[in-house]
């Protein structure tokens, strides 16, 4: 009941505070609901939207932003889910101070003529943290994209198109497949990455991926093929590791590597989606590209994307994809939260 916690939190009577959520209809459970249409009838500050995806795209809600004053926002992967902020380890970022980015997340006026302002053609000109930077807004399913807004398909293609000596990648999963009705082949990303391993000299290839219950053995399958790519090449590098998660006594995991963002040597790609078919082609997403020349001082996003990035590489939860080793991570099953009054 992580929602509920925060409208309890910002004690909305005793201030004039508005706090709405938009939530998808098909993620939460009829009981749920119930509670939270009951608690929040004693906070008059609080508004909380559903949206059919059922109705629209048989898919989910996997948005993840939050937009404060019309001019102060994040960014990331972390949910309102009692795990984002306990036992799952997220990554995200806030831009404060920034009203022309905050009209490219919520607009002034909804209307049916409702176009992007900046995207990869005509990106957003600012400054982050003392430093020149140019960024865009991207999203996902298609169908939900305004005019001139990329997608983004397109917002990962033209990062990885532009990427000179590496492309680090750190996911939750990983697997260019359509899992509704009869599965199919999904290739736009992974044509990508292929792409990019064959004709860009030099270029280092990372990918960081969550080992858990809904790691698909697929995914394997996959990393073999674009590791193929690489033998007898001294001008192509791809590595792969898995973040394996620790297990408590209580039976939950602790640390599943929830991120979902790709850094190159000249720009970073924020999503809320993992890099699974279905997730691009149903689920509504928003992702975020920030571009950035090199500094001495390390100080622009995307070095410290680079250096978050390595630490978790080297960190010994991640294991190196082995011929002869495979990772079983269907033994890592994350145990559900108990009912508990005191939650709410």
């Amino acid at each position: 009941m992580m929602l509920l916690t925060y409208v309890n939190c910002l004690n909305l009577n005793s201030i004039t505070l508005t706090l709405r959520i938009n939530s998808s209809l098909n993620d939460l459970k009829t009981a749920y609901l119930s509670v939270i249409h009951n608690h929040l009838h004693h906070h008059p500050g609080a508004e909380v939207h559903y949206l059919n995806m059922t109705a629209l795209t048989k898919g989910h809600i996997n948005s993840s932003f939050w937009v404060v004053d019309r001019k102060h926002m994040y960014i990331g992967s972390a949910g309102m889910d009692w795990r984002s902020l306990s036992t799952t380890k997220e990554f995200g970022i806030i831009i404060y101070n920034c009203t022309c980015l905050y009209k490219e997340f919520l607009p002034s006026i909804w209307s049916k003529k409702l176009n992007a302002l900046y995207n990869r053609d005509k990106n957003l000109q600012l400054h982050l943290n003392s430093t020149e930077a140019k960024a865009y807004i991207s999203s996902s399913p298609d169908v939900f994209c305004p005019k001139k807004r990329t997608k983004d398909l397109e917002a990962i293609k033209r990062v990885i198109q532009e990427a000179k000596t590496f492309i680090y990648i750190s996911i939750t999963n990983y697997l260019p497949m359509l899992n509704r009705s009869q599965p199919k082949y999904w290739s736009h990303i992974d044509n990508m990455l292929r792409e990019a391993l064959i004709l860009k000299e030099n270029i280092k290839v990372r990918l960081l991926i969550s080992c858990w219950e809904q790691t698909d053995p697929l995914t394997l399958n996959f990393l073999w093929s674009l590791k193929a790519l690489c033998i007898e090449s001294v001008s192509c590098s791809v590595e792969v590791k898995f973040f394996i998660p620790q297990m408590q006594s209580n039976g939950y995991l602790y640390g599943i590597n929830h991120n979902r963002y790709m850094v190159t040597d000249t720009s970073v790609y924020l999503g809320n989606l993992n890099w699974v078919g279905d997730e691009f082609v149903y689920n509504a997403g928003v992702g975020m590209v920030i571009s950035q020349q090199v500094e001495q001082n390390n100080s622009t996003v995307v070095e410290r994307m680079k250096t978050v990035f390595e630490r978790d590489w080297h960190s010994h939860y991640s294991k190196t994809l082995q011929p002869n080793k495979i990772p079983a991570c269907s033994m890592h099953t994350v145990k559900e939260q108990p009912a508990s009054s005191d939650a709410v």
